[in-house]
């Protein structure tokens, strides 16, 4: 073995003193190699510096012909000497702490020695370990240590991992850290994602802070932008914009007054402005002759069906072909088409004009102040919805809706008041005004008023007061649903005064508390029922894993066929677990599994759970869930989830999700109400013409539109008990969603607010939190010129240096400047 390694390290026996010293080298080494394998840490100083032998050559010759001792080397000193890597960068720290001169004059083995030590020091200081210093400094709970050590090459590396790792973290801890990240962001002054915290934490404080600490005109008119998006109520002073004229115009743009200019412009582009009939949509030719045939028939309920598809392919285009043409036209007018529909038909009828100039605000008006002088009192009720829908979103400092809506909350008709009452909740939904609340309360407080009456006032407040935790609006609701008799408690309606109640602590988690007490004391027709929609809604979008489980062992429950408690506890489990990816999958499993083992109240509910988790999102294994259901013999079961392909689908313009649905429409031709989920499907699938989302996440899935939420929730509870309201006279609930339709567009605009094409390149994003360098963050894109669509799970970035984006996520507005750096090719 001693000549085999003599040999292989090219040992001269004749350099060496005698053959025994190099033996003794050759011990050290196999000793040296026995203590790699046995230690695996590095030893103490004091070991190994008593790990000495062998003087002069012999110490020599170990320096010169290097030995394999993985971890270890020798050093050169009085004594040869075994140290660890890590302590043998001692060339450097010399070189470093003693005299300067010429390096060269040392030799070249000492130059190359210094070059490996400084590559080595470089690439251990190097490893990108900000991840790692948030998980300790979480440990140790002492994250405020952040902002003392953070600067320009790594705050948003760090801010990055902060954001994401708030979603898995138990209150109040991820609170902490998303303060932590505004307060990061404020200190390097980037604006716009900390006043994406901001909006994330309800905090109007931190928005003004945000207002206030920049200066740049421009820069704010791009916030006022992501408030608008954002859907809250928002007023600027003088402190956040000094000048009256640039406060007025900053103004105009969180009230939304641009939002139906760019979608036109955005349609005008794609080359979509021609109207649609329900016929283009239902491609009845397609399908075989008994399914065509059983379509002619002109049925009131068809009919219907027909209006909301009309309602929901416009949307917003100004123009379709059954309500706004002209009175003289040879296909027909909008009088003719109104009354193809009967009594509360008509409601949806007139107000699905609003859903046509959704946005527009006064070619809106102008169109339904038409149906204001009719006698015809669904007419009217329609009229006074569509002035909310087409308000629906805008802000106005003149007021339009409340003006005109106002004045018949209080007439004789209980359709007439409906519609004004739904309309004001439309119409104002966020915005907690108190002159609504003056005039609503009273209704809730009037035990003689009509149960309908009394649901959607306590709705429409729910939706005006969306998170804020109003204690006046929930005692209101609470004494009203205290007041109603058994009977009313059994009626389908009942279910949206709970809801309105959930609606006020809408992702406010522990503030529902004492709420939640007081609901014990119902009665228990209605008390379970009102405790998980409570639940549901104070938890919603926070993935809080215990409240998960609360809802689970809710659903696990084996009950008598009166208990309605278990759908909104389906319901809920979707709305708390939908803020990320890994919750959604997650959740769709434990659905799966609700499927097989559930009672028939719980798998009546699933389809509507797997419809939210997935809203605008059509993911296939959801979709052909979905289509099992809607053959299931359960009809019940079947319209939730021809209801929630819809929803999936939601402006999607999804080619087998179109061929799904009109294969059903085939299958249902005799079941009128079946056909019906079946067409309101089809108008959603191509709502907008596809340029329409109704997901309530935007800017990258961070931010949560209570708004939006609000709408879909009310849908989904209505759906719990779809015959009597939505295959009832109850239909326009649909009309809520109009609160979460928002246009899936990336529009850049120049400084003066314009319209600017440039090119952009759209793909699948991905997520690069915490891997080290500059991943790329989109995946499998296509270069377009903007206007752009983004689908769900897509991302933009520009596809030029010639201009800068005044905001990091590229989503509706964008307002860009141009690259003072840039130079031409």
């Amino acid at each position: 073995m001693f000549d085999t390694w003599t040999q292989q390290t090219n040992t001269n026996v004749s350099e060496v003193d005698d053959r025994g010293r190099v033996a003794e080298m050759f011990l050290c080494c196999s000793f040296a190699a026995l203590l790699r394998g046995l230690i695996k840490a590095a030893p103490p100083k004091e070991e190994v510096q008593s790990f000495h032998w062998l003087h002069g050559k012999s110490s020599e010759m170990l320096v010169r012909y290097p030995l394999c001792l993985g971890p270890y080397h020798v050093c050169r000193g009085s004594k040869g000497m075994l140290l660890p890597i890590e302590w043998a960068h001692e060339s450097l720290s010399y070189r470093l702490i003693g005299t300067e001169g010429d390096i060269g004059s040392w030799g070249h083995e000492y130059v190359r020695n210094l070059a490996g030590e400084i590559a080595q020091e470089y690439t251990k200081r190097q490893h990108n370990a900000e991840t790692e210093a948030v998980d300790l400094l979480m440990d140790v709970e002492d994250l405020d240590l952040l902002l003392e050590h953070v600067d320009k090459t790594n705050f948003k590396r760090t801010c990055n991992y902060l954001t994401s790792a708030a979603k898995y973290l138990p209150g109040p801890d991820d609170m902490l850290v998303l303060d932590i990240s505004y307060m990061i962001y404020m200190t390097f002054e980037e604006y716009p994602n900390a006043l994406q915290i901001a909006l994330f934490l309800d905090n109007t404080q931190f928005v003004k802070q945000v207002f206030t600490s920049c200066a740049d005109l421009l820069r704010k008119k791009q916030f006022c932008y992501m408030i608008a998006r954002h859907g809250i109520t928002f007023e600027l002073d003088d402190e956040m914009v000094a000048d009256e004229d640039d406060r007025e115009a900053l103004q105009d743009i969180v009230n939304n007054t641009k939002l139906s200019e760019g979608y036109l412009t955005l349609a005008r582009d794609i080359e979509v402005m021609e109207a649609k009939t329900p016929e283009d949509i239902y491609k009845a030719h397609l399908l075989d002759g008994r399914a065509s045939s059983g379509a002619s028939v002109d049925s009131a309920r068809q009919n219907l069906a027909a209006t909301f598809v009309n309602a929901f392919v416009n949307a917003g285009f100004g123009q379709d072909k059954l309500m706004t043409v002209p009175s003289d036209s040879t296909t027909g007018s909008s009088g003719n088409w109104l009354f193809k529909n009967k009594e509360h038909g008509k409601i949806s009828a007139a107000a699905s004009l609003g859903m046509i100039q959704l946005w527009d605000v006064e070619a809106g008006l102008a169109q339904l102040d038409k149906y204001f002088h009719s006698n015809d009192n669904p007419i009217l009720s329609g009229a006074l919805l569509g002035v909310g829908i087409v308000n629906s979103g805008i802000k106005s400092d003149c007021d339009p809706a409340l003006a005109l809506l106002g004045d018949y909350v209080d007439k004789e008709d209980s359709s007439v008041r409906i519609g004004a009452i739904m309309g004001l909740g439309i119409a104002y939904a966020g915005s907690q005004n108190d002159q609504i609340r003056s005039k609503l309360s009273p209704i809730l407080n009037d035990a003689k008023e009509p149960l309908d009456v009394i649901a959607f006032a306590s709705l429409s407040l729910g939706m005006i007061y969306v998170g804020s935790c109003n204690e006046e609006v929930a005692q209101s609701i609470i004494f009203a649903l205290m007041d109603r008799s058994e009977a009313e408690l059994g009626d389908a309606l009942t279910r949206f005064l709970p809801l309105g109640l959930g609606l006020l602590y809408l992702g406010k988690q522990e503030s529902v508390e004492a709420t939640a007490e007081v609901s014990k004391t119902f009665n228990e027709k209605i008390r379970k029922y009102c405790d998980m929609t409570l639940l549901s809604c104070a938890y919603a979008g926070t993935g809080n894993v215990l409240k998960v489980q609360d809802l689970l062992a809710q659903c696990g429950e084996h009950l008598e066929k009166g208990d309605i408690h278990q759908g909104p506890a389906v319901l809920g489990l979707a709305m708390v677990a939908m803020s990320e990816e890994l919750g959604i999958d997650m959740e769709i499993r434990s659905l799966e599994r609700m499927l097989q083992y559930g009672e028939q109240n719980i798998r009546r509910a699933v389809p509507l759970a797997l419809g939210l988790l997935c809203i605008s999102n059509p993911k296939v294994t959801v979709m052909d869930t979905l289509s099992r259901l809607s053959h299931d013999t359960d009809s019940e079961v079947a319209m939730a989830a021809i209801i929630s392909l819809g929803l999936i689908g939601a402006g999607t313009n999804n080619a087998r999700l179109a061929g799904m649905l009109r294969n059903l429409s085939s299958y249902y031709y005799k079941d009128a109400s079946l056909l019906f989920c079946v067409r309101i499907a089809q108008g959603l699938v191509h709502m907008g013409k596809g340029l329409l989302t109704l997901t309530p996440f935007h800017s990258e899935r961070f931010l949560l539109s209570p708004t939006a939420l609000a709408g879909i929730v009310t849908l989904l509870h209505a759906c719990l008990d779809m015959k009597p309201i939505i295959l009832g006279k109850y239909h326009y609930v649909l009309y809520f969603l109009v609160l979460a339709m928002q246009p899936r567009m990336m529009l850049t605009v120049d400084k003066d607010l314009k319209p600017l094409s440039v090119p952009v390149r759209v793909g699948q994003a991905v997520d690069v939190v915490g891997q080290a360098g500059r991943p790329k963050t989109i995946t499998g894109f296509q270069t377009h010129s903007t206007p752009v669509l983004l689908a769900a799970g897509e991302r933009a970035e520009l596809a030029t240096d010639k201009y800068i984006p005044l905001s990091p996520i590229l989503e509706g507005f964008i307002i860009l400047e141009e690259n003072p750096d840039y130079r031409e090719e």
